[in-house]
């Protein structure tokens, strides 16, 4: 039996001038122990730097993924049977459902940077939780894509 692959993987990274806010920080720390002498400077330059890349590139690297029968976004797990209908979310209507029409106990996988998401109502009696919000960008193809897993 051969496995198949995820019909559906997104990784939400960070957008690319948070990588020229790193290295601004960088600079920052360079210029800040610049009185202590190059050395110093050159490691604040160096750890600054670094330091910074790795916080947006962690906050930049959650995943969605469709796999088997379930969807998986970030940390959470939800199979395809408790999820009902999709609703592809347009640039406006992203910021209304973020914003004043968003349920404090809907889970929201929320990227503000990204402009489109998905919303999916979750069907299972047993969960608190009205819908999905997935900022994706590509939401046509996730909702695609939950369509297809969950007909297999």
């Amino acid at each position: 039996m051969q496995l198949s692959a995820a019909p559906y993987e997104e990784r939400l990274t960070a957008p690319r001038t948070w990588w020229l806010i790193s290295f601004l920080v960088g600079v920052s720390m360079a210029l800040i122990l610049l009185p202590f002498g190059t050395l110093p400077m050159l490691g604040g330059l160096a750890g600054g730097t670094a330091v910074a890349a790795v916080a947006a590139s962690s906050y930049g690297s959650v995943r969605i993924r469709v796999v088997g029968d379930s969807l998986i976004a970030g940390e959470a797990k939800i199979p395809l049977a408790a999820l009902g209908e999709m609703e592809v979310l347009d640039p406006e209507e992203t910021r209304a459902w973020r914003t004043y029409k968003a349920d404090p106990r809907a889970f929201l996988l929320l990227r503000a940077y990204i402009p489109t998401a998905l919303r999916v109502v979750v069907t299972d009696p047993e969960d608190p939780t009205p819908y999905l919000y997935l900022s994706t960008r590509e939401p046509e193809r996730l909702a695609e894509a939950l369509r297809t897993a969950k007909q297999a």
